[in-house]
C-alpha cells in the first residue's frame, strides 16, 4: 500500500490536476470570450470614430 509521504504527493497531484481543471473551465468559459468581445467592441469604436473623422474633414 501507500506510505504516508507517497500519499502526500499524490494528493498533492490530485490537488494541482483539479485546481488546473477548474482554471482552464473558467478561462475557457469567461475570461477569453470576455476578452475577445472587448477587443471587437473596441475596434468598432475606432472604426466609427474614424468614419466620423473622415465625415467632419470632408465638411
Amino acid at each position: 500500500m501507500f506510505e504516508f509521504d507517497q500519499y502526500l504527493g499524490f494528493l498533492a497531484f490530485l490537488t494541482i490536476l483539479t485546481i488546473g481543471f477548474w482554471l482552464m473551465i473558467f478561462l475557457i468559459t469567461f475570461v477569453v470570450p470576455y476578452w475577445i468581445g472587448g477587443s471587437l467592441i473596441e475596434r468598432f469604436k475606432e472604426k466609427k470614430a474614424e468614419k466620423k473623422q473622415q465625415l467632419e474633414a470632408k465638411s
